[in-house]
C-alpha cells in the first residue's frame, strides 16, 4: 500500500513538473505549428486579434521626406484633405505591438537579402517597408532602382537588400500562339527568388480581374487549355503550384518565408452595413474586432494549401485588420488612378501596421 501511494506521489510531482515545463514553452516559443502554416502567437498574444486607437505619434514617418513612394500611394501630395487616417495604431487584445525599429531591423538582417514576391500589395508593403527604415537611419547611404518586374532598395551602410519581384499570380503567364495563358502549373519566375534570407509571398487581387484589366486570355490546367474557370478554383490550383516550389527550393535553414495574407477591398459599403458607400470620404475605422460581410473565401483556400506544405510559412494574418481600416484608401487622392481606388493603401498607412507586425514576428 505504501508503494502505491509513494508512486502516486511520484506520478504526481511528474505531472506537476510537466506542466511547468509546458507552461514555459507556451510563454517563449512564438509560434504555434499547423503544417505548413505558423501561425503567430507572442507570449500567448495573438498579433492580429485586437482593435484601432488614435495614437498622437504616429504616422512613423512622413510621406514627403520617402523616396520611394509610388504616386499611386502618396495620398498627402495629391490632395487628401484629412489626416486623421495616418493616426491610427493597431493594438493587439492582449499585448502591446513593439514600435518599429529601422537601425535595429538593418543591424539584424546585416548583409541579408530580402523579397516581396506579389502584386501591387506587394509593392505598397515593400515601400512602407523601405520608408520605414529610411526614418530610422535618413543619413545612412542607400541605392534605389525600379524597374517593371524587379525594384531594388539596398541600405549600403549595413549591405541590406529589399527587393521587389512583380508577378501577380505567383504562376507564370507564357506567350503562345493563342496569346497570355495563365499556366497553373509553371513557376519558371521562381528562379529569381532563390538565395533570398527572407521572403515575402503575396497574391489574390489579380485572380478575380476580368474584362480589360484581366491578366490573361486563357487558363493552362494541366492538359487542358480554358477560356475561363471558377477563380477560386483557379487560384487554389495556382497557389498549391507555389506551395511545391517552395517545399521543393527553399533551405530553411538559411530562408524564412512569410505568406503576406489577403488584402481586402472596400469597393461595397453593404460589407459594413453602410450599402450607399464606398471607401471615398470614410474618414475612420469601424470599431471593435468584427467585420460584418466576414472573411473572404479566398483566405480558406490559402490556409488550406499553407497547413499541407512542409516548409514552415509563417501567415501574417492581416485580413481582418485591414477590413476595418475602410478610410485607409487612396480612394481619389491617387497620381496614378483616375478612378475610385478602394484597393490599395496610402503611405504612410495600414501598410506599416502589416511591416511592424512582420517586425515583431523576426525579432519575437
Amino acid at each position: 500500500m505504501g508503494f502505491r501511494v509513494s508512486t502516486l506521489s511520484l506520478l504526481s510531482l511528474f505531472c506537476y513538473l510537466l506542466s511547468l515545463c509546458q507552461a514555459r514553452a507556451a510563454k517563449f516559443h512564438n509560434v504555434s505549428d499547423l503544417g505548413g502554416k505558423k501561425a503567430v502567437i507572442v507570449n500567448g498574444c495573438n498579433l492580429f486579434m485586437g482593435s484601432w486607437v488614435v495614437d498622437p505619434s504616429y504616422p512613423l514617418y512622413d510621406s514627403s521626406t520617402c523616396p520611394f513612394i509610388a504616386p499611386e500611394f502618396d495620398c498627402q501630395k495629391y490632395g487628401r484633405p484629412d489626416k486623421q487616417y495616418l493616426k491610427y495604431a493597431w493594438k493587439p487584445d492582449s499585448c502591446a505591438l513593439p514600435r518599429f525599429d529601422g537601425a535595429d531591423f538593418l543591424n539584424r538582417w546585416k548583409g541579408k537579402k530580402i523579397m516581396f514576391v506579389g502584386d501591387s500589395l506587394s509593392l505598397n508593403m515593400w515601400e512602407s517597408l523601405s520608408c520605414m527604415i529610411h526614418a530610422s537611419v535618413s543619413t545612412t547611404k542607400i541605392s534605389f532602382l525600379r524597374k517593371e518586374s524587379l525594384s531594388t532598395v539596398t541600405f549600403q551602410d549595413y549591405g541590406v537588400t529589399i527587393q521587389l519581384y512583380r508577378t501577380p499570380y505567383l504562376v507564370d503567364i507564357i506567350r503562345e500562339k493563342v496569346g497570355r495563358v495563365l499556366t497553373l502549373n509553371s513557376i519558371a519566375a521562381g528562379n529569381a527568388w532563390k538565395d533570398m534570407d527572407l521572403l515575402i509571398f503575396n497574391s489574390w487581387h489579380w485572380w478575380t480581374h476580368t474584362g480589360k484589366s484581366q491578366g490573361w486570355d486563357y487558363i493552362r490546367d494541366g492538359p487542358n487549355l480554358v477560356k475561363n474557370m471558377d477563380r477560386l478554383e483557379a487560384y487554389n490550383k495556382g497557389l498549391t503550384t507555389w506551395a511545391k516550389w517552395v517545399d521543393l527550393n527553399v533551405d530553411t535553414t538559411k530562408t524564412k518565408v512569410f505568406f503576406q495574407g489577403i488584402s481586402p477591398t472596400h469597393y461595397q459599403g453593404k460589407d459594413w452595413n453602410q450599402p450607399k458607400r464606398s471607401c471615398s470620404g470614410e474618414l475612420q475605422p469601424l470599431s471593435g474586432s468584427t467585420y460584418p460581410a466576414g472573411l473572404p473565401p479566398a483566405t480558406t483556400i490559402l490556409d488550406n494549401v499553407l497547413k499541407k506544405m512542409n516548409t514552415p510559412v509563417y501567415l501574417l494574418d492581416i485580413t481582418l485588420l485591414s477590413q476595418l481600416r475602410k478610410d485607409a484608401h487612396p480612394s481619389a487622392y491617387s497620381g496614378d488612378h483616375a478612378v475610385n481606388d478602394c484597393s490599395h493603401w496610402c503611405l504612410p498607412g495600414l501598410p506599416d501596421t502589416w511591416n511592424q507586425l512582420l517586425y515583431a514576428t523576426l525579432t519575437s
